[in-house]
């Protein structure tokens, strides 16, 4: 685990989670998420924003156990027998909870609330020893990236209370065209066409267009056919409020846009 020293404030992170079996093959991101705690402070707590918990109003997991949430179907048997033990924050989540009532949203504390594939399995890499505790935050599909950005702002101050925010999901995320047969496949035009964009605009700090990219950004419905895997990226973006910097790109299937952003912003 790390020994780099605190920070004044812990960077917030945007990672692409993939195919659940990220958790189990190696892979070029696997490998990289591997390689991913030492480059960072040890944080007190981990908060993730998941692309696969949603909510109309945010929910945090306040149990002290949380549960491994198995929530997909189809993939071999090893992956469904595996757990990620980490424990959870209660009294954290609270005081996360009472920070969103304060800013006005309707947010909830939700003890039975369990860790989805996008928190678990990049953390199962990240963290392989579960000692860390952390909390899932829901998005709200019902919502767009400016409401989630917001909703970041509000987070940043818990970057100075070593924790680790991190949005889940999937730069670009399409799985009806993805070329299931063939992992290494070249990306599709129109899918790097829309992560460059996108990536000039994080890497600029353009936050206003990049909000915006439903109607700005070339290919974006097609690249994100519905958006809740791009909507923890605009969480990660808001608690830190600046430029981010790719720390990792990858592709698989063609279409499947696994990047990462570092957002070292002051909190």
């Amino acid at each position: 685990m790390s020994t780099v020293p605190y920070p004044t404030a812990l960077p917030s992170l945007f990672v692409s989670h993939g195919s659940p079996l990220l958790a189990l093959e190696d892979s070029v991101t696997g490998r990289w998420l591997d390689g991913l705690a030492v480059h960072l402070p040890r944080p007190r707590a981990v908060l993730v924003a998941s692309a696969h918990a949603l909510a109309a109003a945010p929910r945090l997991s306040a149990g002290a156990a949380p549960a491994t949430l198995h929530d997909f179907g189809g993939f071999p048997a090893a992956l469904y027998a595996l757990r990620y033990p980490a424990p959870g924050a209660p009294a954290l989540a609270q005081q996360v909870v009472e920070r969103l009532r304060a800013a006005g949203l309707e947010a909830v504390p939700d003890r039975a609330m369990p860790f989805d594939h996008g928190v678990w399995v990049p953390l199962r890499r990240v963290f392989a020893t579960a000692d860390i505790p952390v909390l899932a935050l829901s998005i709200s599909p019902q919502r767009d990236a400016r409401w989630h950005y917001a909703l970041g702002q509000m987070l940043a101050p818990l970057r100075n209370e070593g924790v680790l925010v991190i949005g889940s999901g999937g730069f670009v995320h399409n799985l009806g065209a993805l070329d299931w047969h063939n992992r290494d496949a070249e990306p599709a035009a129109w899918a790097h066409a829309f992560a460059q964009w996108l990536a000039e605009r994080v890497c600029s700090g353009q936050a206003d267009a990049a909000q915006d990219w439903l109607a700005r950004a070339p290919y974006a419905r097609q690249s994100h056919p519905t958006h809740e895997h791009l909507l923890p990226l605009f969480v990660a973006w808001g608690a830190a409020g600046a430029a981010g910097a790719p720390i990792h790109e990858a592709w698989e299937y063609g279409t499947l846009a696994l990047h990462a952003f570092r957002f070292d912003g002051n909190a």
